[in-house]
């Protein structure tokens, strides 16, 4: 087992991994800018090193940095979390070059499922629908256009790199794709240094569904179940939940089938998530794969019982892990809601600040992952995630209703956040009926 891993992530990710490493009995190390000096991974961790200013650029985004780190520490490995480097195959490669393990899948697999066309590709191979588009990078609007007019509008121009929302247009008629091919390209290089992308179908109001999957890059593979993902705003997620609510048994067993299939096809190692969009007719088709840990994964780690970061660690530094011996079953249902620090009232804008008050909830039956605290400053550089709520319970109508009485707990001052905002949809009878897609949030706020 490992003795020391350097943790190159911040906030509640952070923390999170480092109690994994604590009850492993593994020394963690936080690196953290100096915007983050007074983080709460970075005065839990056994180690600190500041590596450079608050830009993300000169600090989490700095690989020379970042192997300083781990070096002058001994760490013997790195854990990316996710975010900034967590899907970057140089960084991981840079890392075993310099004799430190990488918590992740092989970087050649991360470069081929990170590059959007080309997991396609690759599904298709492994007889997994996929959505009609482009079969790789569209060199030009002019190309666009031929293959919009092909495979018939809207279509949806998407980044072949990143993810998060950013690099996405929908186009819906020939007179708007070149303003839009140019600013999800613009939008797509500013943002993952690649402004590639790729073309295909628009699904209008399709459910969004993701598979949890581990395997140990040997072939075997297996699943966790499914996480609900399809309330989201601006292709941003905001609520997740498992199992999948309102969806046929086969088109449940499909989906996991599909997930272990195309995992299991890559050779997949770690820790991953295969993402699906289901039409009204449950038709599945394959979305993306994700080569690393997901903000939601406490959801699924509620439902079946298992530390899936103390196992990533464990088949990491050990090679195997007893969750390879077979899928586990699940427990009850269990619902995560993300607190951001954004002002609902004004389109959502984050609003980073001093947080003056905090109070979490508690009770039975909730987790809170969150890394702030009373006199915590919400710095302007990073995402607004301020804290994961998650409740579980014996039915999805016990772990809504717990998520209520967890919402109203939960008191943050001195910044606006996102909660009062959770409690409206979760009170939604669209919501209760467990029959919603995609476009529920659009729909609701028009």
């Amino acid at each position: 087992m490992y003795k020391k891993i350097l943790i190159a992530a911040r906030g509640e990710i952070a923390l999170r991994i480092i109690r994994a490493c604590r009850e492993l009995g593994i020394k963690a190390v936080a690196v953290h800018s100096e915007a983050d000096s007074e983080s709460l991974h970075v005065k839990l961790a056994d180690e600190d090193v500041c590596i450079g200013r608050s830009q993300p650029a000169e600090s989490y985004l700095n690989i020379p940095r970042l192997i300083a780190a781990a070096e002058i520490t001994g760490a013997d490995a790195v854990h990316p979390g996710y975010g900034f480097l967590a899907e970057s195959p140089y960084f991981a490669e840079v890392c075993m070059s310099c004799k430190i393990d990488w918590i992740g899948p092989a970087p050649a697999l991360m470069e081929k499922m990170g590059h959007k066309s080309e997991a396609r590709r690759l599904m298709n191979e492994a007889e997994i629908p996929i959505i009609p588009g482009s079969e790789g990078i569209v060199e030009g609007e002019e190309e666009a256009l031929k293959l919009a007019g092909r495979i018939g509008y809207p279509v949806m121009i998407k980044a072949v790199a990143g993810g998060g929302g950013r690099g996405i247009r929908i186009v819906r008629g020939p007179d708007d794709l070149s303003s839009l091919f140019h600013a999800a390209s613009a939008e797509a290089e500013a943002s993952f240094g690649d402004g590639g992308l790729y073309l295909e179908k628009y699904l209008e109001s399709p459910r969004h569904i993701e598979v949890q999957i581990f395997g140990d890059g040997k072939g075997r593979v297996v699943h966790l179940r499914e996480r609900e993902c399809s309330i989201q705003r601006r292709h941003q997620k905001l609520i997740e939940e498992s199992p999948a609510p309102g969806i046929a048994e086969e088109t449940r067993e499909r989906i996991l089938d599909y997930a272990v299939r195309g995992a299991e096809y890559v050779r997949y190692g770690s820790l991953g998530t295969v993402e699906f969009l289901v039409d009204a007719e449950e038709n599945v088709y394959f979305l993306e794969m994700n080569t690393r840990v997901q903000v939601e994964h406490p959801v699924t780690e509620m439902v079946t019982g298992v530390d899936l970061i103390k196992e990533q660690i464990r088949l990491a530094s050990t090679g195997e892990s007893p969750l390879l011996d077979g899928n586990p079953g699940i427990s009850g249902h269990a619902i995560e809601c993300r607190i951001n620090a954004e002002d609902p009232e004004n389109g959502f804008k984050p609003a980073p600040g001093l947080v003056t008050f905090y109070h979490p909830p508690g009770g039975p039956g909730v987790r809170v992952d969150s890394h702030i605290y009373a006199g915590y400053t919400v710095p302007p550089y990073y995402d607004s995630l301020l804290a994961k709520i998650i409740t579980w319970g014996e039915t999805r109508d016990e772990a809504r209703t717990r998520m209520i009485r967890s919402l109203e707990e939960c008191v943050i001052e001195g910044v606006p956040t996102t909660i009062l905002f959770h409690l409206w949809i979760l009170r939604h009878e669209q919501f209760i009926s467990g029959r919603f897609d995609t476009s529920f949030i659009d729909r609701m706020e028009r």
